[in-house]
């Protein structure tokens, strides 16, 4: 540690000396409150009431593909401009905007995939007070009331969502600086402006935070002035909300009452607390509610810092104030209320209607795309610390796993790989021949990932600076000089991912003849791409600084999803477009998922690090971000042996599995804990490999569908109140339910079993449980429960071998699952684990695997695909069976064969050995 300080220079050495003290906390200071963010203080002093917007009826316009309507702030007279559509797939979307404003404002570009396609919206009926539009089918109605002005959607009689029925619409127009008659820059002034620029009611022109506000030793100078808008959202019928991450603390998001809203605004927070609104490294602005009779969605399109107040009518009542409701035959409806608040930019909210879970995945999917499919090996086993030393701690370590018989797929290298901190480079003592470690790694068929962060070392000897300086490529600061900051190189420029000339730069960078050391089984980490700015505001960019025209305020969030769009371009353009890519990020925005995955961040080696890591990581995967995972063992401090087992245990069924370490922390490879933690670990990862054919096919149905990955049981159980707050137990896909234990000195855990009249199989012991019941598991250290849905099929591989690559052609074992009516069903997909083949040539296997009528089939769901594979099927274990007298295999030459078979009759499972079909052929087994 010492030596990797002494090369960075004084400054960041002080600044190294105060973050990585030993206090191992999060300086709260360090990051504003609601109270310290002008914008948000200003918005939130607005109290709920009349609102002053009034809609202008007589400005109605319709066509074929939206409504057009003004409206007008009686107040200050400023005009707005509201546009609503309808989608196709049972979505509206709200746009609301200046009118005239003095200068554009910023509009979100690159996060949809398309411009959504659109319905016709009829107009029903109008008058003086307002109209009604139709939304097509289930008696959807929206209606636009006039004054004050509000929307409502309706379905019959029922109101679905309501929006500025608080009266908290508020939008912060344009203006010139009276004190000064500076105007903004670019603005251009006309009459209709002059009344908008005198102050609003109940501000004065010199109000703290409109034009200029100052956190600690940071000035942010508001050249724009205050340009923040708010809208509130009112959802009645419902208790739940979900979503916004990145946040750690609870699935259920809390009310905000009497605290901060719920923060988005991509920081880097050192090892962050747990179960407050702070914002974190990402940002996604959206929210599902959810109740036994609808599931809904808002996503509020705007990458400008933003706040969410969350309020509700029920809560902080008791149960007993709950059950004095119900005897006293209380009528007052339960009702969230939301309000979203921005900085900047406009309003642009799509509100997706449902009705089911399954339908707004969709609908979000079909707004910003799906969970980019990644390369098989990534959704095995990831090792990882801050830093392997050298080539030689590389070899040792991959030999390490061999010595100790746990298979492993990724090592990763962090900054202390690079010359001096310069990103794709190698340090030339510790790393002098790369292409031979990765032909190592090549040989046992493993691979590599090395970071490289978005902030450049400014050294004039450095060919990368060279080249982005030369190409006007940096962010710039507000005088117009590229805008410079503390990272981990030191003094470090920012390149400005925005502009697609540079991203497609950054792309050609990882070219093999670019990228030297570099070969096809190395992929890429991007860390610090909040943008970390050592020395910024909030450790991160100041908002003044620039990107082309726009401010940093404006689109602060896309920097991320920017950097990792880029990275996986180069990784793609690098194979000549043929090889999957595979790229972690830190920060992220809406629509991120398409590039790679994301993990928790800089979490810490404690138990509740463990524990909020499951709703963490299914907030994310109900926006869209399936690929999630957290740092096993925590990165932060050092576990005990019992949470590392645990640990690795919960990450083993979490999507991204990566253990990960600080540089100070002592080594932690999975053997160095004794030969029966070692055995314990190895068991953990061992099971995650034997399930890889089952973790494949979700993922492939990820990212064709948006449905998440690893998912809360209220989503496949979305009228069962009692999974609504469940957030210590999920579901992977719809058929393993998960519930790892994560309290320090367990002997038990009580799932709950999801389901009346379905049945649930321990998948270590195969004994079979009742669905709808809270089920106590006595627990050793070894224990993970996991259990299989009656009804459900799922492959796996029981020959685990040193990586996934190795397992390729290797034969199956099918999981039956029988339902109380002796039905299951399942898939099996196969393809070649890392091309884009499967999608530009249709080369993949996709069987439907069935049993019905005692008997077990499968058959292909895709005629047009094409692929041929070695492995075949080498086992049948049915769960909940009955004793057969033959089991014969038929296949499609009409051969028939018997096979051999055993059936435990305590435990009712029937195992038929050596099948020996091919995966991908039609075959039937008969029992009888």
């Amino acid at each position: 540690m010492a030596a990797f300080i002494v090369r960075m220079g004084p400054l960041l050495v002080l600044w190294l000396a105060v973050f990585l003290s030993g206090t191992w906390a999060v300086d709260r200071g360090n990051f504003k409150t609601c109270d310290q963010s002008a914008f948000c203080k200003r918005q939130r002093a607005l109290k709920p009431g009349q609102s002053p917007y009034r809609a202008l009826l007589e400005t109605l316009e319709l066509t074929n593909t939206k409504l057009t309507l003004q409206l007008i702030n009686d107040n200050n007279k400023v005009r707005l401009l509201l546009e609503l559509y309808r989608l196709q797939g049972n979505m509206t979307r709200v746009k609301i905007n200046e009118l005239k404003p003095l200068k554009p404002r910023f509009e979100v570009p690159d996060v949809l995939i398309n411009d959504p396609p659109t319905e016709p919206l009829s107009l029903l009926s109008q008058d003086e007070n307002g109209v009604v539009l139709s939304l097509g089918a289930d008696s959807q109605w929206l209606i636009v009331s006039a004054k004050p002005f509000r929307l409502d959607i309706m379905e019959g009689r029922e109101v679905l969502l309501s929006l500025n029925s608080r009266g908290l619409l508020a939008f912060e127009h344009l203006r010139i600086r009276k004190d000064t008659k500076v105007d903004p820059e670019g603005a251009e002034k006309n009459e209709e402006t002059d009344a908008a620029n005198e102050p609003a009611e109940g501000e004065t022109a010199k109000e703290d935070g409109m034009w200029e506000e100052t956190f600690k030793s940071h000035t942010d100078n508001k050249p724009n002035g205050p340009s923040s808008i708010s809208l509130d959202f009112s959802l009645p019928g419902v208790e739940h909300v979900y979503g916004i991450p990145e946040h750690a603390d609870s699935l259920k998001l809390k009310t905000t009452d009497g605290g901060d809203p719920y923060r988005l605004f991509n920081l880097d927070v050192f090892q962050y607390e747990l179960f407050n609104p702070m914002a974190l490294y990402g940002a996604i602005p959206v929210m599902l509610s959810h109740s036994a009779q609808r599931t809904m969605g808002i996503f509020w399109l705007n990458a400008a810092e933003t706040w969410v107040d969350i309020s509700s009518n029920t809560a902080g009542k008791t149960v007993f104030g709950q059950m004095l409701d119900y005897v006293q035959g209380s009528s007052e409806t339960p009702q969230t209320d939301v309000r979203w608040i921005s900085e900047s930019g406009i309003i642009d909210v799509f509100i997706m209607l449902g009705p089911t879970p399954t339908d707004v995945f969709s609908q979000y999917a079909s707004l910003t795309g799906t969970q980019a499919f990644p390369p098989l090996s990534a959704l095995a086993y990831h090792q990882c610390r801050w830093n392997y030393n050298d080539q030689e701690d590389v070899a040792a370590v991959d030999q390490g796993f061999d010595e100790h018989d746990i298979p492993y797929d990724f090592i990763w290298l962090d900054i202390e790989h690079t010359d001096g901190k310069r990103y794709f480079t190698w340090d030339p003592h510790k790393f002098p021949q790369p292409k031979d470690m990765l032909q190592g790694l090549i040989d046992k068929r493993r691979k590599m990932v090395t970071i490289v962060d978005p902030h450049i070392k400014v050294d004039s000897s450095y060919k990368i600076h060279n080249e982005i300086r030369s190409k006007g490529f940096y962010v710039k600061n507000k005088d117009g000089g590229d805008y410079e900051g503390w990272c981990w190189p030191g003094n470090s420029g920012y390149p400005d991912f925005t502009n697609p000339e540079m991203r497609a730069w950054w792309a050609s960078m990882f070219a093999y003849d670019q990228y030297e050391g570099s070969m096809e089984n190395m992929y890429t980490w991007n860390d610090m791409n909040e943008p970390s700015v050592f020395n910024g505001p909030e450790v991160t960019m100041h908002k003044d600084a620039l990107h082309g025209n726009w401010e940093n305020r404006d689109l602060h969030n896309l920097y991320g999803l920017y950097v990792q769009m880029a990275t996986a371009e180069g990784l793609i353009e690098r194979s000549g477009g043929v090889e999957r890519p595979f790229v972690l990020t830190r920060a992220f925005f809406a629509g991120s998922q398409r590039y790679g995955a994301v993990w928790t961040g800089d979490n810490t080696a404690e138990w509740d690090h463990l524990k909020i890591s499951i709703p963490m990581c299914l907030s994310l995967g109900l926006v869209g971000v399936s690929f999630c995972g957290a740092d096993v063992g925590g990165f932060f401090k050092s576990p005990s042996t019992e949470l590392l087992v645990r640990w690795y245990q919960t990450g083993a069924y979490q999507p991204f599995f990566r253990a990960h370490a600080h540089l100070d922390t002592p080594r932690r490879e999975p053997w160095l804990f004794g030969p029966e933690n070692t055995a314990l670990i190895r068991e953990a990862v061992r099971q995650r490999y034997a399930l890889l054919p089952y973790w494949y096919q979700l993922f492939y149905h990820a990212h064709h569908s948006g449905q998440p990955v690893m998912r809360p049981l209220w989503v496949e159980y979305p009228h069962d109140t009692a999974t609504f707050s469940t957030d210590d137990q999920f579901l992977l896909g719809r058929d393993l339910l998960v519930h790892p234990v994560t309290e320090e000195g367990a002997s038990g855990v009580t799932a709950y079993l999801p389901g009346k009249g379905e049945v649930w199989f321990d998948v270590h012991t195969f004994q079979k449980y009742n669905g709808a019941q809270n089920l106590y598991i006595p627990v050793t250290i070894s224990s993970i429960p996991v259990f299989q849905r009656g009804g459900s099929i799922i492959p796996r591989k029981a020959r685990v071998r040193r990586s996934s690559s190795c397992m390729e052609h290797d034969p199956y074992t099918l999981f039956v699952a029988l339902s109380p009516k002796r039905f299951a069903q399942g898939e099996l997909y196969i393809d070649d684990g890392h091309t884009f083949n499967f999608d530009k040539q249709k080369q993949f296997i996709h069987r439907r695997l069935s049993f019905a009528n005692n008997a077990l089939s499968s058959r292909n769901l895709a005629p047009g695909s094409q692929f041929i594979t070695p492995s075949w099927i080498e086992k049948i274990v049915i769960l909940g069976a009955s004793k057969p007298s033959k089991a014969t295999l038929k296949t499609p030459d009409g051969k028939e064969s018997l096979l051999e078979f055993e059936f435990d009759a305590s435990m009712s499972v029937l195992t038929l050995r050596k099948p020996g079909v091919n995966a991908g052929v039609d075959w039937t087994v008969v029992l009888q």
